[in-house]
């Protein structure tokens, strides 16, 4: 069973604000192998018993930093239509899950994740960034995918990519694979 909260409030998110920023700091300025469970305490301010009640050991503390890392900060851009504003979803996804931050993120999240819950987290952002392109497109009267096919055709094969086989990764991969869910030549 997962001990991480989804967004708490009170002194609960006070906490896990200062928490998570100071993992964020730490592994900017140590880096993330010199990260201890007493450092991120001293420097969030509160007892290493706080971390290891709430998060129960640091593998999952990154986990959910990394999952909260990888939530996306806003709504897709609306670029006009369906194969555009897929596109433009897809290459953004692929240069952010694909850099080696990106990468880390999801291994973190990954790693800590026992029950599968983060990942469940993780499908469900770019489920809902879909799920706006597709209603999007639905709304100006395109045909458009139901979001798991968007899924399965597009962001699995990305995703395994990013994590199995990421050497001559490019954006012109993300173009072919909303080029062929859409059954259109243009890349």
């Amino acid at each position: 069973m997962s001990r991480q909260m989804v967004r708490p409030g009170g002194r609960s998110a006070r906490v896990q604000a200062a928490v998570h920023a100071a993992v964020r700091d730490l592994s900017a300025e140590v880096g993330r192998d010199a990260l201890t469970v007493p450092l991120v305490a001293q420097r969030a301010g509160v007892t290493p018993s706080t971390i290891y009640r709430r998060w129960g050991d640091l593998r999952e503390l990154l986990s959910d930093v990394a999952v909260e890392r990888l939530r996306p900060e806003g709504t897709p851009e609306d670029h006009g239509s369906l194969r555009r504003d897929l596109t433009a979803w897809a290459e953004q996804f692929l240069d952010e899950m694909g850099s080696p931050t990106g990468r880390s993120y999801i291994r973190d999240a990954l790693l800590g994740d026992p029950d599968g819950g983060n990942a469940g987290r993780c499908s469900a952002y770019a489920a809902d960034q879909i799920r706006v392109i597709v209603t999007r497109a639905a709304d100006r009267g395109e045909e458009a995918p139901d979001v798991e096919t968007v899924m399965d055709a597009v962001v699995a094969p990305l995703m395994y990519r990013i994590l199995f086989r990421p050497d001559g990764l490019d954006s012109a991969f993300a173009r072919r694979l909303v080029a062929r869910l859409l059954g259109t030549d243009e890349v």
